[in-house]
């Protein structure tokens, strides 16, 4: 099957590209990367932090300290070793597991400990897909595969801190952006087995059934074309699907041709032109399909997209 453009508009601007999902759904995402001032400190000392609705990444440029989130096990991270946090629930820094749980914040004289982060923010509802990608956190060390090439891209991003420059907030962005996109490939490359959609997309089968999807939403896709794209047998390919995605085939799907429709009503495109391209023969199955999943109409979505008078 030739692949096309998953959405296109009308005047002609390309918004996706079909060959990597993980870019599809980074770009529908609209991450915003913000990067903080670094935490410099000296032992004993501790941070708390309240949940973060949305991603973090951080890097250990010097010493170590303790990675404490509730309701997991501390993680001693050392120098070089990447962190990163999937909507998390509160969690701690320090130079011991208790000064992390319990966020005590003064310097002492012990050891010295620097981390740069960076807050990933997502401006609408397509985060969803990449969230449940993520177990609540990743650590890539930097013994691992893929954990060099991250250090060379963070100490760029560290020697941007040292002092202001021009244009510093761009580079710091981009890097950033940079970063999390190696940070995905690393963990889903890693020895131990990823977890969620991002796992999905590296299999063989169902890798390659995501790709056709995110290739041809518009194609009137069937449980038997799937499956038979995934080399699986109907039965087994609906079951080995919704285990390591998370949810059935055909709802998938749907989700899918929903989050490119929200990035299409930003358009001027008619909802005529709209749900054509991602596989509906009519606005009205097109509306219908959209406001089950997003809970409002495709009319009505729009309207909210205006800026306020």
């Amino acid at each position: 099957m030739e692949s096309s453009n998953p959405y296109r508009s009308s005047r002609g601007e390309v918004t996706l590209d079909v060959s990597d999902p993980v870019r599809q759904v980074l770009a529908l995402a609209r991450p915003r990367a913000v990067v903080p001032a670094p935490l410099r400190a000296t032992a004993p000392w501790g941070a708390r932090f309240s949940p973060f609705p949305h991603i973090k990444l951080g890097v250990v440029a010097e010493g170590e300290f303790w990675l404490c989130v509730d309701g997991l096990e501390p993680i001693l991270l050392r120098a070089g070793d990447f962190y990163l946090l999937g909507n998390p629930p509160a969690y701690g820094l320090g130079s011991s597991v208790e000064t992390a749980r319990e966020g005590i914040s003064g310097n002492g004289p012990g050891a010295f400990a620097y981390t740069c982060t960076v807050d990933f923010e997502f401006r609408d509802a397509d985060a969803s897909t990449l969230f449940s990608a993520l177990p609540p956190a990743v650590v890539v060390r930097a013994d691992e595969t893929g954990g060099q090439l991250l250090w060379n891209i963070a100490t760029l991003l560290v020697h941007e801190f040292q002092e202001p420059r021009t244009g510093q907030s761009l580079v710091l962005e981009h890097l950033a952006q940079i970063l999390l996109v190696h940070m995905l490939r690393s963990h889903a490359d890693s020895s131990h087995e990823p977890l969620g959609w991002l796992a999905s997309v590296v299999d063989d089968g169902i890798g390659a059934v995501l790709r056709a999807v995110h290739a041809e939403p518009g194609h009137r896709w069937t449980l038997e074309e799937l499956a038979a794209i995934a080399r699986m047998s109907r039965s087994s390919f609906a079951v080995n699907f919704r285990t390591k995605v998370g949810k059935p085939p055909l709802d998938y799907l749907i989700e899918w041709r929903m989050q490119l429709a929200r990035a299409a009503l930003r358009t001027d495109d008619s909802l005529t032109s709209i749900a054509g391209a991602i596989g509906y023969r009519s606005e009205s199955a097109f509306s219908t399909a959209f406001r089950r999943v997003v809970g409002v109409s495709p009319r009505e979505f729009r309207v909210s997209l205006r800026p306020r008078a």
